[in-house]
């Protein structure tokens, strides 16, 4: 089909790129709630269904025949996306609206008065996709907020309680008829602020990223566990319950620290974790180890990644309440007032005692590495130079931050 001696579907598919962004600009100017999403969802998933409408529209005309389920496929996917992030219905449907009408004023430009048959044509045509469209995309939307409401109130959701609360298991599977897993890798996870949550002024923007952050988090651990894993998931992070037939490998492909490696690229931030391994009458206690071993990681400055009990040893039992604590803490006083002292014995000891590397990491020549280290030593009577003395500082430090 030809307007004004063009043909249309070939007009379309060279326009896709400049008409995608004319659209999108529409949708933001709009519609407050595109607007209020994240910048890397509008240049990605955003206008990326754009073009896929935009093309589809061309083969629709092309070969003169209504759109088929599977290419409808992208349109109902996009669709259960935006039901999870808590985008409205009314507003998806509007937005196909705008891109349908923009399409069209697109494919009529330049109409003659002899090309009216085919204008109407054209028109029969798209009318037909909308219907198409608002049909697929109204139903792949409510059955993904019936999914996510009836998880949300149903088994999961009490059979997490259930397990966090230590309700007795036998009298939870009369209550529900639910049977708990053999044991549970327990995971509680931190997740650092997304930039397009830090972007975004207070409101529905900063929530859809971060409900992106997390649904992201979440496709990582479904596929790791090969089932829907319990989650008690913020923006902040929160505690996973996986089943677990057997205690899963910590190393090597399939292990637990590349599950973490890849929810941090998923969620797009540094994800800080720490797991155990129990059996349901046991999570409850789990998930209090694991939530210090976090807390701990964040007060010692570790870097993201899966931590262990084994991995915080001397940091864990310090932080239990004892007189010990105190006094080791005080070892340190004299550096209080030099805040310059604290910082450079911290960071020696973090890069093992390198000096060059002391010296590069605070900006400063090497001699005064050692002349600080002096210094603390003359007010502390405590070297790291000295092994048994190396002991007392690290505990020191541990201690100074856990008090």
């Amino acid at each position: 089909m030809s307007i004004a001696g063009r043909p249309v579907a070939a007009q379309l598919r060279a326009r896709v790129p400049a008409l995608t962004g004319r659209v999108v600009a529409r949708l933001l100017a709009d519609l407050p709630v595109y607007a209020d999403l994240p910048h890397e969802e509008i240049s990605g998933d955003i206008a990326d269904i754009v073009q896929h409408n935009l093309r589809l529209f061309a083969d629709v005309v092309e070969h003169r025949r209504p759109a088929t389920d599977a290419e409808l496929a992208q349109q109902r996917d996009s669709a259960a996306q935006r039901a999870e992030e808590g985008v409205p219905l009314d507003a998806i449907l509007t937005a196909y609206q705008v891109g349908t009408a923009m399409c069209w004023q697109e494919a009529a430009k330049g109409a003659l008065p002899g090309d009216l048959a085919t204008v109407l044509e054209i028109m029969d045509r798209i009318m037909v996709l909308q219907q198409q469209l608002t049909s697929a995309v109204s139903s792949a939307y409510l059955e993904a907020r019936q999914i996510l409401d009836s998880q949300d109130h149903g088994g999961r959701h009490a059979l997490m309680a259930a397990l966090l609360t230590g309700e007795p298991l036998d009298r939870f599977t009369h209550r529900t008829g639910l049977r708990p897993a053999a044991r549970y890798l327990t995971m509680t996870l931190a997740l650092a602020p997304h930039p397009d949550e830090l972007n975004q002024p207070p409101g529905p923007g900063a929530g859809v990223a971060a409900r992106r952050k997390i649904r992201r988090v979440r496709t990582v651990l479904d596929h790791f566990a090969g089932t829907p894993v319990l989650t008690a998931l913020d923006a902040s992070g929160g505690t996973v319950l996986l089943p677990a037939a057997e205690p899963p490998p910590w190393h090597g492909p399939g292990g637990l620290y590349a599950l973490i490696e890849e929810a941090t690229r998923a969620a797009g931030v540094p994800v800080t974790a720490a797991a155990e391994t129990a059996e349901p009458e046991v999570v409850p206690a789990a998930v209090a180890r694991n939530a210090e071993i976090v807390d701990l990681i964040a007060r010692t400055n570790r870097p993201p990644g899966l931590y262990r009990l084994a991995d915080v040893l001397l940091e864990y039992q310090l932080s239990r309440p004892s007189e010990a604590l105190h006094g080791l803490a005080q070892l340190l006083r004299p550096l209080e007032a030099k805040p310059e002292l604290l910082r450079t014995l911290e960071t020696y000891l973090e890069l093992g005692l390198d000096r060059r590397a002391t010296a590069a990491a605070l900006h400063i020549h090497p001699n005064t590495v050692d002349y600080r280290i002096r210094r603390i030593d003359r007010l502390t009577g405590l070297s790291p130079a000295r092994p048994a003395d190396l002991q007392h500082i690290s505990a020191a430090l541990v201690a100074r931050r856990s008090v």
